[in-house]
């Protein structure tokens, strides 16, 4: 989901509401990161106090615009042609289970997915722990498994334990940071992602 601009927006209202300068760059480049983990690297003097504001100032601006988080054009067909191949679909998102569950039902794309992970069931990206635990519940080796993701922390985490990784450039994180990680790929639109987990995954 195209939701880069909504949590930005959403982080610099928590600044605005503890009268903390935040530039949108840095807000942009937490995303991914479980939220209490972000908001200790963005506001490090106020999180140990006012945590719980914290996620209700981000929590009431962000579910403010639902509309402003839609579907990337052509996920959903391409989500059918993998099933169709019978590949597995996950999640290992940096939300917690109820803002998860929340966009997969405003989404329509919750019956694709055979597992997900929240942040609040294993630890924030880039620890491996989520896919780990979707590896075990899947009985799949990591070497055959794809981890795909806009940030640095998405292909860290599948770094971290040897996965494979495609980046792809639509999303939080730069190219210039993404090749860091040694993906496999970086895809700059979902037909190139359709081709790259075509290959992968044959």
């Amino acid at each position: 989901m195209d939701s880069v601009s909504q949590i930005v927006s959403s982080l610099l209202a928590v600044g605005r509401h503890f009268d903390v300068e935040l530039e949108a760059a840095a807000a942009q480049h937490i995303i991914g990161l479980a939220l209490p983990v972000a908001m200790q690297k963005l506001f490090p003097k106020h999180t140990h106090q006012h945590i719980d504001e914290m996620r209700r100032v981000y929590a009431e601006h962000y579910h403010g615009h639902p509309e402003s988080a839609p579907v990337f054009a052509g996920f959903p067909a391409m989500f059918d042609a993998l099933r169709d191949q019978g590949v597995l679909l996950a999640v290992a998102t940096g939300k917690n289970r109820n803002g998860l569950d929340r966009v997969l039902a405003q989404s329509g794309l919750g019956d694709y997915f055979t597992i997900t992970r929240s942040a609040d069931e294993a630890n924030s990206k880039p620890d491996p722990l989520m896919l780990q635990q979707i590896l075990q519940a899947t009985g799949i080796k990591a070497s055959d498994a794809v981890m795909v993701g806009d940030t640095t922390f998405d292909l860290q985490m599948a770094q971290a334990i040897a996965m494979p990784r495609i980046g792809v450039l639509w999303g939080a994180h730069s190219e210039a940071l993404l090749a860091e990680c040694d993906p496999h790929a970086l895809v700059s639109t979902v037909g190139e992602l359709s081709h790259a987990l075509g290959v992968m995954t044959r």
